[in-house]
């Protein structure tokens, strides 16, 4: 992400200027900052979620949300993008654009190698202050992996995984199945060998 240089917004500048500009940005503290573009294996990932998450959602009171759906983080003033964001019942919006989510109970984010430090670090940190987010979901796109995290009664944060294209893993507040053979459908990924190979390792 690179940093607007020697300028601080409020956060109604930065919401007037993002409803205008064509390309999606972050806020946090005053400053703003531009999103990386997004691989093939990236926009595949989020489309195959959407549609097994959205089949499955059809008939029940949800929505799904891919990629353009902005979300605050009202603890902390973040605004950001994540890859999905899934409501149950009424969605609480900030104002009458509609643009802006602050209560999703599901978040989804697709890794990438550029931003999956800050997706698991500091971004993931300030998800886990919004209330009502019961499980938050990373998504590798390099490797058949999904990691799930559930929040429990003590506030405590509980990991599920999935590693391999012949499991699935479900999102408990939701009962929505994740099978990876399918979120991971049109990808291809090397052999083992091959990656072994790649990473210099033997």
């Amino acid at each position: 992400m690179s940093t607007v240089p020697q300028l601080r917004f409020t956060p109604e500048e930065y919401l007037e200027r993002e409803r205008q500009a064509p390309t999606k940005s972050e806020y946090y503290q005053g400053e703003i900052f531009a999103m990386a573009g997004a691989s093939r294996e990236h926009i595949l990932v989020v489309a195959n979620l959407t549609r097994v998450i959205g089949n499955q959602l059809r008939d029940r009171p949800c929505e799904v949300y891919p990629i353009d759906m902005r979300v605050k983080v009202s603890a902390t003033g973040l605004y950001t993008y994540p890859d999905l964001a899934i409501v149950y019942g009424p969605p609480r919006l900030e104002d009458r654009h509609g643009d802006t989510l602050l209560n999703p109970p599901v978040l989804i984010e697709v890794l990438s190698e550029s931003t999956e430090a800050y997706d698991r670090g500091a971004k993931a940190g300030q998800y886990r202050r919004i209330p009502s987010l019961q499980e938050l979901v990373l998504v590798a796109q390099d490797r058949p992996h999904i990691e799930r995290y559930t929040r429990q009664p003590d506030g405590q944060w509980l990991l599920a995984e999935a590693q391999s294209l012949d499991e699935s893993i479900t999102l408990s507040s939701l009962a929505v199945t994740l099978p990876l053979v399918e979120v991971y459908c049109g990808i291809e990924f090397p052999p083992p060998d091959a990656a072994v190979e790649q990473a210099g390792i033997g």
